[in-house]
């Protein structure tokens, strides 16, 4: 039932030329405005981590555009966690109990030239860079913008797609004609990012087939290992108070917090203090938005929706699968009202999940995963999963290894905690009549 359609996409990012794959595929034109230059030409400038974690739903869809054996031979697997004590001392967790199931350190640059390469393949994408938009109008699906060289034109769509990220604009034009836009949550932490440079002969300084995490209470530090060698570390603290980045702000500082907290990183990270001073500080937030489209005109896919903290590695995923379920919907229905509609009922509450499962998962991280108790209650969760595999599934196994959704996964583990609860108080009734009858009091 797919029709040709002319749309216009706000965002070269990730999310942004992997729909325009999809949207070609199906045969509609496509047109992609990025404000940065293009970064097979200039270097990637993309501002922040420069390692994603890319799971089931992210190779999902790029298997869907013909990259998933390209990209895969680029990452690094993450088989589980690593956790680091004050000690020194490392203690693996695997993620899951089936063979090969595993995470994988991806490079965010990278991946975005596969996906601008892939995009600029296909002949009906065009791709304008360093474009400064002046107006959009979410009614018409009309752009008017400016190219590098200054000159001025406005593009006509059927479709306006935003893809431009947490602060986006498209976003903004839609709350301004329709509100929309529920806000963004800030968390009181903020993050900054440091380096674990390859060692002699580009070889990993730590075990590279894991997520490294120094979990300190309310602060601490991962780590992602980058194919190159170097690990990507990232900071996360209070932004201000106690063991926070405006308090850990002077060399002397920055020495004596790393030493005390982070010792068996220290050796490892020769730079510290020029990469701590150098690199910046970034906010970490949740946005908000209690619907995705505007009428039959425009919609939104991504961080523009759903901007989530990083904390369970679905950020890039959640978005790439916007990009299947709206191509989906495209595809299948011929009125776009209804197709956009349709996109709506499903990922807004699932982007609402998967926020709600990352700031959980940033608590378990922070001030869980150090934990004996915490750590005996994950070993006795994979054991369910491998004694009974279709009935108990733990909830970080079902995001982050099948494309089930968000949503549906939230209701799921509720019911797996109701059916263990319920369990348990059976054996320990089982237990108490037991030994009452052996006693001979029953």
């Amino acid at each position: 039932m797919s029709q040709q359609r002319r749309i216009t996409i706000i965002g070269g990012g990730l999310a942004g030329p992997l729909l325009a794959c999809l949207l070609a595929d199906d045969g509609n034109e496509v047109h992609i405005l990025e404000r940065r230059g293009d970064p097979r030409a200039a270097g990637y400038q993309g501002g922040r981590s420069i390692n994603l974690a890319l799971s089931a739903r992210g190779l999902q869809a790029l298997d869907q555009v013909g990259l998933k054996r390209e990209v895969l031979a680029t990452v690094v697997p993450m088989r589980g966690r690593m956790m680091h004590d004050t000690n020194g001392r490392m203690a693996f967790s695997p993620y899951s109990v089936i063979e090969g199931q595993a995470i994988n350190s991806v490079s965010r640059g990278g991946l975005n030239c596969m996906l601008l390469d892939a995009a600029c393949s296909r002949s009906n994408v065009r791709v304008s860079f360093e474009v400064q938009i002046t107006d959009i109008n979410v009614e018409t699906g009309s752009v008017t913008w400016t190219d590098a060289d200054g000159v001025s034109a406005i593009t006509e769509a059927d479709l306006l797609v935003g893809a431009d990220g947490a602060g986006s604009a498209v976003r903004a034009a839609m709350h301004a004609a329709t509100p929309v836009d529920a806000g963004t949550e800030f968390v009181q932490s903020s993050y900054k990012e440091l380096t674990i440079p390859a060692g002699p002969g580009g070889a990993w300084q730590l075990p590279e087939h894991a997520l490294h995490i120094w979990p300190r209470g309310h602060y601490m530090m991962i780590g992602l290992p980058n194919a190159d060698g170097s690990f990507t570390c990232t900071c996360f603290w209070p932004t201000k108070g106690r063991d926070s980045f405006e308090e850990v702000a002077t060399p002397e500082a920055i020495v004596a917090f790393f030493k005390k907290n982070f010792a068996d990183a220290v050796p490892l990270m020769p730079d510290l203090v020029e990469d701590y001073l150098a690199n910046p500080v970034g906010p970490l937030g949740t946005v908000r938005c209690e619907q995705y489209h505007h009428g039959s005109t425009t919609v939104l896919i991504g961080d523009a929706a759903h901007a989530i903290v990083p904390f369970f590695g679905q950020g890039m995923n959640a978005a790439f699968q916007d990009c299947l379920r709206l191509a989906a919907t495209l595809r299948d229905c011929a009125d776009q009202g209804e197709a956009l509609a349709a996109y709506n009922h499903t990922q807004q509450p699932d982007g609402a999940a998967i926020a709600e499962f990352s700031l959980e998962n940033f608590i378990e991280m922070r001030d869980k995963t150090g934990s004996r108790i915490f750590r005996l209650r994950q070993r006795i969760g994979k054991q369910l999963n491998r004694l009974f595999p279709t009935w108990y599934v733990p909830r970080y196994n079902l995001v982050s290894f099948t494309t089930i959704p968000y949503a549906q996964v939230k209701r799921r583990t509720q019911r797996q905690q109701w059916w263990v609860l319920g369990m348990s108080l059976a054996f320990i009734a089982g237990v108490i009549l037991m030994i009452l009858w052996i006693l001979g009091t029953i």
